[in-house]
């Protein structure tokens, strides 16, 4: 796959395309990773964690069973 450069006010833009976003399962609020290698790039979705709502739910589902070791471990 081939793509331009387009300007984007002062600087130049590469477009990512609808498709492509889907096959890397991204969207237009997930972060980038952007590695230079030699005279090339990656481009990736950014390792940024767990958002809050994800680990609550998570800590409810796993907190019943797991509540009494974890307590034991604090002693």
């Amino acid at each position: 796959m081939t793509r331009t450069l387009q300007k984007h006010g002062n600087s130049q833009a590469l477009v990512i395309e609808k498709p492509l976003m889907e096959a890397m399962g991204i969207t237009m609020d997930t972060k980038l990773e952007i590695t230079v290698n030699g005279d090339g790039m990656t481009i990736r979705p950014a390792n940024v964690g767990v958002d809050r709502e994800t680990m609550t739910a998570t800590l409810e589902k796993l907190l019943p069973r797991y509540e009494q070791m974890l307590k034991n471990l604090t002693k």
